[in-house]
This record gives C-alpha cells, structure tokens and sequence, in this order.
C-alpha cells in the first residue's frame, strides 16, 4: 500500500452527523488501500456542549464561529451539517474561503438558495459534494449495476424513497426539521428528498412532470418549555412523476415517496426499477437481500440474492459479515476523499451539486403542484 495522503477536516455543525463523522475517521484502516487519511482537526458549533465532545475526544481546535473554522491553515475540508436556513450562508462563505466541503442536503432551504449557492462555485476550483450515504449499501449498489447492466430493457416504472415513523408521537418535541423558519416551505421534501434522488438521477432518469400529495399531518407539537407551537412543515410527500429514461423519448411513472410518518417503517431507504425485461428491488429493511427480475421460459420470476459485505471500496470486513449505516458512510466518505484525490475511477460517486439541483428543481414544481392540484413541468 502506498503511503497515504493526510486531509485536515474541519466540521460545522456538530450534532447527529458531525458525531457520526468523528467516529468514523476512527474506522478509517477498514478501507483498503485507500489514498486519503482524513483527521478531525476543528469543531465549530454554537453549543459549548457540543464542543467540549469534541475536544475531549482529541479535536485540537475549537470555534463558537464557523468563520473562525474557515480562517484556519490546519483545515483543508470542511463538512457541514446545520440547519437548511444556514446552508446558503455557510456554503457561500465555505466557498469563497478556498476550501472544499461536503454538505449535508439540501444543499439550501429552497431552489433559490441552491442555485445561489451553484452559482458561487463558477469559476472556483472548490471540491464540492452533497451528503447521502444509503446508496452506497451494498444491495443498492448491486441494483444500480443492474439497471446500468440493460437487463431491464424499457423502462416501465421506478420507485424510491425514504421512510420512517419518527413522527408518530405526538408528543414528540418540536425541532427545527418541524419548522418553516429552519428547513423551509418544501419540509420533509428537503429532508429527505435526496435520499429519494439520488439513484434515479444517478441512472439519468429525468423527472419532467409531477403531480404531488403533500401531508401536513401533526399541526402542533409541544415546545421544550410545554408551549404548543405550530409544526407547520409537511411530515409526508409522494411525488408522482413522468420520467425520461436516456435514449428513449417515451415517458415512464416514477414515484418518489419522502415520509416522516410511515407507521411500520423505522428507517427504510428502497429503489425499485421494473422494466420489460428484467427488475430490481432494495430496501433497508431487508438489507442483506437484493431482487432481481427475469423472463425464464415465459415465467416471470423474482430471484433473492445475497450481495454480502461487497462495498464501493474494498474494506477488510468478511464478505459473509452484515452491512450497516455506520459501513454506509464509511463507503460515502470513502468516495468523496478518493474523489477528490482523483482516485475514484468508475466507483459510485457521492450526489453532485447537479444532482441537487435538479432535486430541488422537482421539489419547487412538487409545491406548486401542491397548491394547485394540478400536474406541474419541471
């Protein structure tokens, strides 16, 4: 193994995901043969708390300002995780400090935002991708390679989506992903939605038209402090979608399906893709299995495979071991320091800030279908 090159990383935001990251770094001799070694050199976050978990983990360099973050020599990359009112704000200042970043979707609180944000990075050399790690379990990656295969033939319909149940209680507290102030008018669409996204943009299926049913099902939620306040963010969405599929001029169903309050579901990330020939099917919820679909004899037959622990990046784990969220953003970081390096050849790819753009473009044309009940272009 050649030696490997040191990334200093820098995090802003330091809540679910920016713990996640720290520990990860620390998982990093898993992957083999990578070419980047990446350190948590700086925390910032508003919260003392939040910082002291850091420091005391060994993070060398602490800041209640992201600008002062974004100031220091010894960061090279910066992740940033807070609040989607933030991300315009945060993204263009990351940008215009010189430094490459991975930000969490989606990528600003409306399309405006996103296109403000696209538009600071013409002309500039910035590495940037955008946050979504469920692709890269191994039975998503296997139906990717399915579909790219052409096994499918004509495409018939595809289906994708993320969802959980989070929501059901009512007397959950509220928080910030609940309100319009923080994660804006398109709520749960950019949230989640790029979990919906990724894969179908990914395989060039375009999204031309959509007719959404937006559910704003918990008005009200308890404040820390008891106080009823409005939770006034949509808890579900499903998006029904024609689609172009590259090289053909028909249009196809696609649905996306994005739900805080699926009773049943936990935490379920799925991508089906049937075509005349052939299918696939992954969910999380099922993780070690994928399906694939087949004419045999002029049977149509759905076949259960097993992928085992086969990653974007070869890691030392057995194949015969399970595949986690945890192995999910290993594999996602993987790609983006290797990315980044030149190094990635034809592996899955993190979401391109293309990518979500044309997520948000959907979402924009999902709210106006919303408000008119009626099928929007996009």
């Amino acid at each position: 193994m050649s030696k490997q090159k040191l990334v200093k990383v820098g995090i802003i935001g330091g809540g679910l995901m920016g713990r996640e990251l720290l520990a990860l770094v620390g998982r990093w001799d898993a992957l083999l043969d990578h070419p980047i070694r990446p350190v948590i050199t700086a925390i910032a976050d508003t919260s003392d708390a939040v910082r002291e978990f850091f420091t005391n983990a060994g993070v060398t360099e602490s800041y209640s300002d992201y600008k002062e973050l974004l100031a220091s020599s010894n960061v090279d990359v910066v992740y940033i995780a807070v609040p989607h009112n933030l991300h315009e704000e945060i993204y263009i200042a990351t940008i215009n400090s010189g430094k490459d970043f991975l930000g969490e979707k989606p990528f600003g609180i409306d399309l405006a935002a996103a296109e403000k944000i696209a538009a600071a990075l013409v002309g500039k050399s910035n590495f940037v991708r955008v946050s979504s790690e469920l692709p890269f379990y191994p039975g998503a990656q296997a139906a990717v390679k399915e579909v790219q295969s052409g096994n499918l033939g004509e495409i018939v319909e595809v289906r994708s989506g993320l969802l959980h149940s989070s929501d059901i209680d009512r007397k959950k507290k509220i928080n910030w992903k609940r309100q319009r102030k923080f994660c804006g008018d398109i709520g749960v669409l950019g949230d989640l939605g790029m979990h919906a996204a990724h894969i179908p943009l990914r395989l060039g299926y375009k999204p031309t038209k959509v007719f959404a049913i937006l559910d704003d099902i918990v008005t009200h939620r308890d404040s820390a402090s008891g106080e009823q306040v409005p939770c006034d963010t949509f808890d579900n969405a499903v998006l029904a979608m024609r689609a172009k599929n590259p090289g053909n001029d028909r249009e196809f169903p696609m649905f996306w399906e994005m739900k805080r309050i699926a009773p049943g579901e936990s935490n379920t990330f799925f991508f089906s893709a049937i075509g005349m020939t052939g299918g696939v099917r992954f969910s999380t919820k099922n993780p070690a299995v994928y399906h694939t679909f087949a004419l045999r004899n002029g049977e149509q037959v759905w076949s259960e495979i097993q992928p085992g622990h086969i990653t974007n990046w070869p890691v030392i784990t057995g194949h015969i071991f399970e595949f986690g969220f945890p192995d999910a953003l290993l594999q996602m970081w993987a790609a983006y320091f290797a990315e980044r390096e030149g190094k990635l050849g034809d592996r899955f790819a993190c979401a391109s800030v293309e990518e979500v753009i044309n997520s948000h473009k959907a979402f924009a044309a999902a709210m106006k279908s919303h408000e008119t009940h009626s099928e929007i272009a996009i």
